[in-house]
Formats: structure tokens, sequence, C-alpha cells
């Protein structure tokens, strides 16, 4: 009775950890897929990014925005198009997620709208549109949160400052938003 008693239990103990590899671990997930609801939401920008974990401190990743709207009031009306890769250094005990600080550079593109005369006949308006292209570097604040199974939610914001066409375009870009996706 004393030997049915420990095949049994070693039988229940395999079962179990047998079960426990194959469920899901998010520690050994290195890959993230995400959308900005928050931008596509708000300002009609189609937001994704792609999110590498290098370990449980730290990861890198790439960004791109594209402005399916043509709000003349919205926040950030003059990005058209932006690639953002990025790196994040993350501080809690979880595994790449919680609070975390970020460093990015951002390739973005921009127009302006420069006002050239008005037609007293016609009371018509005449503008004239420039598209700018220039890199930005900056820093973000957020905090990462992910579920059992590998379900993601971030909320971050930051600032960055464009390097080369000040002159024409604006000085500062900003990032942030709500993404979900998921760690896989």
């Amino acid at each position: 009775m004393k030997k049915l008693y420990l095949l049994f239990a070693f039988l229940l103990f395999t079962n179990t950890v047998i079960y426990a590899q194959n469920s899901l671990d998010t520690t050994t997930d290195k890959d993230e897929i995400k959308l900005n609801v928050f931008n596509l939401v708000v300002f009609k920008y189609l937001d994704g990014a792609y999110e590498r974990v290098i370990d449980e401190e730290s990861s890198y990743g790439v960004a791109a925005l594209v402005n399916l709207g043509d709000d003349s009031d919205t926040f950030d009306l003059l990005r058209e198009f932006s690639i953002t890769p990025y790196y994040r250094r993350y501080f809690s005990k979880g595994y790449a997620k919680g609070f975390f600080v970020e460093g990015f550079g951002m390739l973005n593109q921009t127009s302006d709208e420069f006002f050239i005369n008005y037609n007293e006949q016609t009371m018509e308006s005449t503008y004239n549109t420039e598209k700018y292209t220039d890199f930005a570097v900056g820093v973000s604040l957020g905090g990462k949160f992910i579920s059992k199974r590998g379900f993601v939610a971030e909320v971050y914001g930051g600032v960055g400052r464009n390097l080369f066409n000040t002159d024409n375009t604006v000085d500062f870009v900003g990032r942030g938003g709500i993404s979900l996706g998921f760690r896989f």
C-alpha cells in the first residue's frame, strides 16, 4: 500500500511539473507587439510598436506612427509620420515590467502651412504647405503591466528635441500614450 501511495504521489508530481512547463511564462517570452490606442482614438494616429526584452531590467524596440487624419485643431497636428527606436530600463522586481525610463530617437516628418495672400473678390485664402524631415532625441517615463497570459498594458509620456531643421519646424516632439498588446 505504501508503494501505491508513493507511485500516486510521483505521478501527481510529474504531472504538475509537466503542466507548469507547458503554461505561459512571461519571464521567458521576449517579444511584444503593441498598439497605442490612445493616439488612435484621440489624434487619429496609427501608432504600433515591436519590443524585444533583453533581460529582466532592459529592452529595446521600435515604434512607427502614421497620421490618419487631417484635423487642424489637434495637439500635434504637424506630425505626419515618425519612426522611433528606443531603449528602456525597468526599475521593479518583475521581469521587464513596472516603472521604466526610456531614451529614444525619432525620425519625424512634419508639414507646415504658410499664409500667402487673401483674394477679396473670391474671398479665398492661399496657403503654401512645406514638408520637413528631422531627427529628435528624447526621454520618456512610464509603467508597464503584464498579465500571467502575456497581455500587456502600458502608459508612458516623454519629450524630445529636434536637432536639425529647427528654424522651419517645431523644436520639440511629444511621445506618449496608452498601449495594449501581447508578450509572446
